[in-house]
């Protein structure tokens, strides 16, 4: 059986340098207590779980950071590719053949979405976790995907996933349950009103 791969895709925590757009609405140090928060979160989560090889891309690379207290013993930390967002993406999917990617800054994120995205896998080429702002906050791929999976996608925007699921046409695709990530105060807001933040 081919070895399962789950990718956090993560900031150094640094401060300044984390959640801009979050920042604005609630200051820089609040914005890296969060970015720390929830990245510690999802990699222990995720990390303790023996149905998928948990690993940490970082960029920059070579940041320095406490990553003995943020990241749980075992897990392995990479840099992130160059390029853009979707090159980065592909480049650090691209070796595994049954791959799952997530950003750090999805408080609602559990294992039990993992296990489901590499069950989606099992059925389908590519699984989206379909996030609130018309984003998404999960891809992932089997051996079968396109040449420039992220090409023209218009990230930040509401046509990330539209654009996205774009270059996918001809591929079986599944979708997970829609999440809210934190970009904005706005966003964090929300999430606290319903308990998840």
């Amino acid at each position: 059986m081919v070895r399962r791969v789950f990718i956090l895709f993560a900031r150094a925590p640094r401060l300044g340098a984390v959640k801009r757009r979050l920042a604005a609405g609630i200051g820089a140090r609040g914005a890296l207590r969060f970015h720390r928060a929830t990245l510690a979160a999802a990699a222990r989560a995720m990390g303790r779980d023996r149905r998928w090889r948990t690993l940490v891309s970082v960029t920059p690379p070579g940041a320095r950071a406490d990553w003995e207290r943020l990241l749980p013993r075992g897990i392995a930390r990479v840099a992130q590719p160059r390029g853009d967002l979707g090159q980065r993406m592909d480049r650090a999917m691209r070796p595994f053949p049954c791959v799952l990617l997530a950003g750090s800054d999805i408080p609602g994120l559990r294992a039990a979405d993992i296990a489901a995205g590499f069950a989606a896998l099992g059925r389908a080429d590519a699984v989206f976790g379909p996030a609130e702002d018309g984003g998404y906050w999960l891809v992932g791929m089997a051996p079968r995907r396109p040449a420039r999976p992220f090409a023209g996608v218009r990230w930040s925007t509401e046509h990330a996933l539209s654009d996205t699921l774009r270059n996918f046409r001809g591929r079986r695709v599944a979708l997970l349950r829609r999440l809210r990530d934190v970009d904005t105060a706005e966003d964090l807001m929300a999430l606290r009103a319903s308990g998840l933040a």
